[in-house]
């Protein structure tokens, strides 16, 4: 973190002891009201914390701050290095397509409560609504072109999809059906075609139980 919010954070984390507004202010050669806006924004990033100090004379005592022990909350992070990670290792396991949709199906147990739909609409509005959750992009309404299927907008690990697409397609699909199952749907997705156009990828939708 660079700026005068790193600076007051470096400060925190170097001092002995919690330090008051009024000390920060003293050590950096800026306003108290300076000090009191970044440590309120460090605050609510979970870097610092406010201490009570002790009470050593008549009045309320001066409110401190000190540093949050640990790894920094607000540090850089590299998540897609890590979907690529995982995605290598399962693309080289046996039947790679099969574990990754297997892998998207237990997914969907966390992000799709069970509840039962009894219509087909119910059921592709709430994939629909799931799917926007997530990401996808769905087509909704008078943007979607046919009533048995759902075309997507969007991918959310689009970087990985040139060298991975043996297993993210299959992981998508899977949540999808996963989250149909859920829901015991009268209707299913029985495939997934990748960029059907340049800018759109397409989930087929049929009756439950009428795939092989």
């Amino acid at each position: 973190m660079s700026g005068r919010r790193g600076e007051v954070l470096e400060l925190l984390r170097a001092a002995d002891g919690p330090l008051s507004i009024t000390a920060i202010a003293g050590e950096l050669g800026i306003h108290p009201n300076t000090v009191r806006f970044h440590l309120d924004a460090l605050a609510g990033a979970g870097q610092v914390e406010a201490v009570e100090a002790g009470r050593t004379k008549p009045g309320r005592p001066p409110l401190m701050f000190r540093a949050v022990a640990g790894m920094d909350p607000a540090g850089p992070r590299d998540y897609q290095m890590l979907a690529g990670i995982l995605a290598d290792a399962l693309a080289r396991q046996p039947r790679p397509s099969a574990r990754a949709m297997a892998a998207g199906r237990a997914s969907a147990e966390r992000v799709a409560e069970p509840a039962r739909t009894r219509s087909r609409r119910q059921a592709v509005d709430r994939l629909t609504g799931l799917l926007d959750q997530l990401g996808f992009a769905p087509e909704k309404g008078s943007a979607a072109r046919r009533s048995d299927e759902i075309g997507l907008r969007n991918c959310p690990f689009l970087e990985l999809v040139d060298t991975r697409r043996d297993v993210i397609c299959p992981i998508h699909l899977g949540i999808m059906q996963g989250a149909l199952e859920a829901w015991d749907a009268p209707v299913t997705v029985d495939a997934l075609t990748p960029f059907a156009e340049p800018d759109r990828c397409v989930a087929h939708l049929v009756s439950a139980g009428s795939t092989s």
